[in-house]
């Protein structure tokens, strides 16, 4: 069983998507930002730099943070997604 929470106030401003895992699942919480023709790398940054993953403060396990983009073209709509692991020793 997993917890999502839309628009998570965090640090400085609102992560668009926190799944938190239960505790004894293992599994690690994914922390989500969506964009529109930017970058999924644009995604990540704005994850780090706004600090969302202060609202997961005390959380003992790995957190993924998950950039995507979407953006539609000539040939239609393509999306692109960078993940990272923060590890709980990285974790500030």
């Amino acid at each position: 069983m997993v917890g999502m929470i839309r628009e998570m106030p965090s640090g400085h401003g609102f992560a668009d998507i926190v799944f938190l895992p239960l505790p004894s699942s293992g599994k690690p919480a994914l922390v989500v930002e969506l964009k529109y023709e930017q970058s999924a790398d644009a995604a990540i940054r704005q994850i780090k730099e706004r600090h969302y993953t202060q609202a997961l403060e005390g959380y003992t396990g790995d957190i993924l943070l998950i950039g995507v983009n979407y953006s539609k073209d000539d040939r239609g709509k393509t999306h692109s997604c960078v993940i990272e692991r923060l590890r709980p020793e990285m974790q500030t």
